[in-house]
């Protein structure tokens, strides 16, 4: 087996333990065939899912060698926070969202019985499964957010939050409109209970995926 690829990005598509960027090509192959039998545009295909199933939407922002001192300070805070915040309701923007439950997500493999747990734990030595630690904040209608840091070495720390989303396909007069417009009470909501800006000094993030 290789150990490296043309498209690499830690370990890349080997069979040891995970695929990162390459499910990208994996799913480009697989709307090159729906397309071949569909005979109709990615938009037409993506629309008419949305008018049966509802749609996801998704975003995450990227906060980049932020000071780790204020980052692991920004982490421990919101720990407790999002803890308080449990059976609330919060608000931005006009809407309203009730947090149903708070973690510090842990996961444990089904196959060799590994466990990634508690954000701010070292990486256990068996489990390369970074992306499934974090701090989680779900409502009840499903939304979630979840805040992840890495990096924490002499180079600067990386904070990243995840938020992400349901819109009914009876929701006509969301269903269609940009991610981020669904989507930014939730991020004001994210940005309100870790105290981004004052922990970090960061007004906004390096990247917006």
């Amino acid at each position: 087996m290789m150990e490296e690829s043309p498209f690499e990005e830690k370990k890349g598509s080997e069979l040891d333990l995970f695929i990162s960027e390459k499910d990208g090509i994996w799913a480009l192959l697989a709307w090159l065939q729906i397309l071949a039998v569909k005979r109709k545009s990615v938009e037409e295909i993506v629309k008419e899912h949305w008018a049966e199933y509802g749609r996801n939407v998704f975003t995450r922002y990227d906060y980049e060698n932020v000071e780790s001192g204020g980052a692991n300070l920004l982490m421990t805070f919101l720990e407790a926070s999002m803890n308080a915040s449990k059976g609330k309701e919060l608000s931005a923007n006009g809407v309203t969202y009730k947090v149903a439950h708070t973690d510090n997500f842990e996961y444990t493999d089904p196959v060799d019985g590994s466990v990634a747990k508690k954000q701010k734990e070292e990486k256990e030595r068996r489990n390369k499964r970074d992306g499934l630690k974090g701090l989680r904040v779900l409502f009840e209608d499903g939304s979630r957010l979840v805040f992840r840091l890495s990096g924490t070495g002499s180079a600067g720390a990386t904070i990243r939050f995840y938020v992400d989303s349901y819109v009914s396909p009876h929701d006509t007069n969301k269903l269609y409109s940009s991610a981020q417009d669904l989507l930014k009470p939730l991020v004001l909501i994210a940005l309100d209970l870790c105290k981004m800006e004052q922990f970090t000094g960061r007004k906004a993030p390096t990247v917006i995926t």
